[in-house]
């Protein structure tokens, strides 16, 4: 039986308790609902590639293997988002972080040909390059506040039960992040692009 991706929350703790008992369709139906948010979410973290692949591998792995745990009460996301964020810290507890150029030097090797649309592809990159590096000047928690409200459009509310925090510390979060990105983003070659892309 083929199980729909784009499920309410009271089918997820359906597909939830199907995947407890074994059903191998229903836990392939959680992992391609959220794939793609987990996986964007920690490459913006991380700012690599593989490390985000790995680490959204592993937590799913993770979250499968301890499904019959979860209380349905709470959101299926939160605490996949918080089983990665672990995984991401003790990742980075054996791996110096740093910016992963992949994107970069992809761009680089499209051709020397000067195009519009490469020149368009180029300014794209640049500006990417530009909001990681925007990132990395955050701490890990104001990081994660800014990706959690702006790339994956949690409320302000949700945010705050996963880190078991005032919503005006969320919020004091939020804020500083903002001006610290605009502050960096405008030093930035293509700062308009940039702050775009950052969606600020």
């Amino acid at each position: 039986m083929r199980y729909p991706i784009d499920v309410t929350r009271e089918t997820e703790r359906k597909l939830i308790e199907r995947a407890g008992r074994g059903d191998k369709n229903a836990a392939a139906a959680l992992i391609q609902r959220h794939q793609g948010s987990l996986y964007s979410y920690l490459l913006r973290l991380s700012g690599r590639p593989e490390m985000a692949e790995d680490i959204a591998q592993d937590a799913f792995v993770r979250v499968l293997a301890n499904i019959d745990r979860f209380d349905t009460k709470y959101r299926f996301s939160t605490w996949l988002f918080t089983i990665a964020k672990r995984l991401y810290v003790n990742a980075n507890q054996k791996l110096k972080p740093h910016y992963d150029t992949d994107i970069v030097g992809a761009a680089r090797g499209r051709g020397t040909t000067p195009d519009a649309p490469a020149n368009l592809d180029e300014r794209r990159d640049r500006s990417r390059d530009a909001v990681q590096s925007a990132l990395e000047m955050l701490s890990l928690t104001q990081r994660e506040v800014f990706l959690l409200f702006h790339q994956q459009g949690w409320p302000i509310a949700l945010i705050a039960e996963h880190f078991e925090m005032p919503e005006g510390t969320v919020k004091s979060h939020l804020h500083r992040s903002r001006e610290k990105m605009r502050t960096h983003l405008r030093s930035a070659e293509e700062h308009q692009w940039a702050l775009e892309e950052a969606g600020l």
